[in-house]
């Protein structure tokens, strides 16, 4: 299906402006991809927006033109605007010439296979979409089976996160919990819940890592509660050896993901 927009006040662009509020991006349930190169990792990872929205008179590209057709065989809609419309959805004066409408996914701890992958990312509370998006991204490049969100953590779905995982989101299993509910569900299969942390700690270095190994991750600012961190199965340290006294979360997700990567027993 084709739709050609030339006005602002069309009702289909204000849907559209509305997917950039998380608001409106819940009850919808459905969110904004911005850029080819992000719709093409959607692509082949066997994601197809069910909207298409380009910039009129494009320049040609063959990656668009294959992702135009397959949206349209599989029923969606291909929509064409002008430049400064496109702007307007996604509110930025230099906006790409493409953009794709996708509904969410799926992000219950019940449709996760913890036997999936041998790690698994698990970040309470982050409240920064681009450590977020980074965390998915470490996720992909580890081999991880997904990120779980716990509490009250950033948007997955906002253009912030989408674009800081760098296409991972369409990659990586994705969950969102509460506390409770998650360590339920950890309980009730084999887990290792590790943790970044200075209680009674082991060095990251010299610890014994478990499959699936489920690495926590707490908020920015204030770290993981500690009732949270007696819950962990382990404990491990990383050396700060300038003035920080600690890294950022992501970072830290990373440098552990990857120790993990290279020791976990099976």
């Amino acid at each position: 299906m084709r739709k050609h927009i030339t006005g602002f006040s069309n009702p289909t662009v204000k849907y559209l402006r509305s997917l950039r509020d998380k608001k409106h991006r819940r009850r919808a349930g459905q969110f904004l991809v911005e850029g080819l190169r992000l719709l093409e990792d959607a692509r082949v990872s066997g994601h197809l927006p069910r909207q298409l929205v380009m910039a009129e008179n494009r320049a040609p590209h063959a990656l668009i033109d294959r992702l135009e057709g397959e949206v349209e065989t599989a029923g969606g809609e291909v929509i064409t605007t002008t430049p400064d419309i496109l702007s307007k959805i996604t509110g930025k004066s230099n906006s790409q010439s493409v953009v794709g409408v996708f509904d969410e996914f799926e992000t219950s701890l019940a449709q996760l296979d913890r036997a999936a992958a041998p790690i698994w990312l698990v970040a309470q509370d982050l409240r920064d979409p681009g450590n977020l998006g980074t965390m998915l991204r470490t996720g992909d490049a580890v081999g991880a089976g997904g990120l779980i969100l716990i509490d009250d953590c950033a948007d997955p779905f906002s253009a912030e996160a989408v674009r800081a995982s760098m296409g991972a989101v369409f990659t990586q299993g994705l969950a969102q919990a509460r506390w409770d509910e998650f360590v339920a569900w950890l309980r009730s299969g084999p887990g290792q819940l590790v943790a970044a942390s200075l209680r009674d700690a082991v060095p990251y270095r010299a610890a014994a890592y478990q499959a699936p190994c489920f690495i926590l991750v707490g908020n920015e600012s204030q770290g993981l509660p500690e009732a949270y961190e007696a819950e962990c199965d382990l404990r491990v340290t990383m050396p700060m050896n300038g003035r920080a006294d600690s890294l950022n979360a992501a970072v830290a997700g990373a440098v552990l993901a990857y120790e993990v990567l290279a020791n976990i027993e099976s």
